[in-house]
């Protein structure tokens, strides 16, 4: 099973939020930043805009099984942070993966 790293810090997130890029779609807002390791850290963001803890929860572990099962996809070296939108909440893991492999695609990452 693979395990992903995470990002901690809020002077991370801030980081990537002022300093990186970002791509969207419907369903989330994809930012990336390089980060001069020799991994890649993930973040992932759902505020209340969303919902209930419960929607919030719900769509953080689906962004994070979606990065876990695709890590092979994602550039080694870089910071990245999935923002849930509104149109996320309900929709079955098919479909934010889709939705992820899509952006990744945009900005030249996908490897598939």
């Amino acid at each position: 099973m693979a395990v992903i790293n995470t990002l901690k810090k809020n002077k991370d997130y801030k980081r990537v939020y002022s300093r990186g890029k970002s791509v969207a779609d419907c369903h989330m807002v994809l930012f990336f930043l390089a980060n001069n390791m020799e991994t890649c850290r993930f973040g992932f963001t759902a505020t209340k805009k969303i919902g209930s803890a419960i929607k919030r929860n719900r769509v953080r572990r689906l962004f994070r099984e979606a990065c876990r099962l695709n890590l092979k996809e994602f550039q080694i070296g870089f910071d990245y942070i999935l923002l849930a939108r509104n149109a996320v909440v309900g929709r079955k893991y098919q479909q934010v993966e889709k939705s992820l492999l899509k952006l990744l695609r945009s900005i030249n990452f996908y490897r598939g």
